[in-house]
C-alpha cells in the first residue's frame, strides 16, 4: 500500500484514513494492492486498487429448487439455504415486480405460469459485491469537495481520478500508470 504526496504529512495522513476505512468496511484481507496520489497544490486526488479473485456466482438452483404446478399454472420456488432469501427476492423482484412475487411462507415463493428456468439465475455475485464496497470505500476517501470524479477502473483495477475542477489529462495518464504498476 503506497499513498505519493508532495506534502509527506499529508501522505501519513491519507494513509492513516484508507487504513482505517478499510479496516471499517472490512476491506483490508480483499485487497492485494493500493497505490494514492495526493496533491493538495493541483487539487488532485488519485487511487487504484487491486483486490483479490471472488468466489463464483451463485445461481438459484444451487440455493432453491422450483418445481411447476400445471393445475394452477404457478412455478413454486422452494428455498434451501435461508441465508440467500433477501438475494433470490431482489432478483425476482427486479425481474417480475414484487407484485407479482408471492410469498406465502418463509421458505417459498410463487410466480405464475412455468417459470423454470428461473433456476439459471444468479442471486448473489461476490465480485460485484466487492466492487461495491470498494467503491464505497473509495467515496469516503475522497476528499471532501472533490466533486469531480472520473472512473478510469479496467484490467480488474479500480480506479479514480477526483478534483474539485476539471480533470487533466497527466491525472488520467497517472491513474493508467498505478493500474499497469498494479498489474505487473
Amino acid at each position: 500500500m503506497l499513498v505519493e504526496s508532495y506534502d509527506k504529512d499529508g501522505a501519513e495522513v491519507y494513509d492513516m484514513i484508507i487504513r482505517q476505512i478499510f479496516q471499517d468496511l472490512q476491506l483490508g484481507p480483499s485487497v492485494t494492492d493500493m497505490k494514492a496520489f495526493v496533491d493538495p497544490k493541483e487539487v488532485v486526488f488519485i487511487m487504484a486498487i487491486k483486490t483479490k479473485k471472488t468466489s463464483s456466482n451463485t445461481y438459484l438452483k444451487e440455493v432453491a429448487h422450483t418445481k411447476f404446478f400445471k393445475d394452477n399454472n404457478q412455478t413454486n420456488v422452494f428455498v434451501d439455504d435461508e441465508n440467500y432469501l433477501p438475494h433470490i427476492l431482489k432478483v425476482l423482484w427486479d425481474k417480475y415486480g414484487r407484485e407479482n412475487v408471492h410469498q406465502p411462507d418463509r421458505y417459498t415463493i410463487v410466480l405464475d405460469g412455468d417459470q423454470r428456468f428461473i433456476e439459471e439465475y444468479v442471486v448473489d455475485n461476490p465480485s460485484i459485491n466487492l466492487q461495491k464496497r470498494v467503491y464505497d470505500g473509495i467515496y469516503r476517501i475522497v476528499p471532501e469537495g472533490f466533486k469531480v470524479i472520473k472512473d478510469v477502473s479496467r484490467d480488474g483495477i479500480i480506479a479514480i481520478v477526483a478534483t474539485d475542477e476539471l480533470i487533466r489529462d497527466k491525472w488520467v495518464e497517472k491513474a493508467e500508470e498505478y493500474i499497469d504498476e498494479l498489474n505487473s
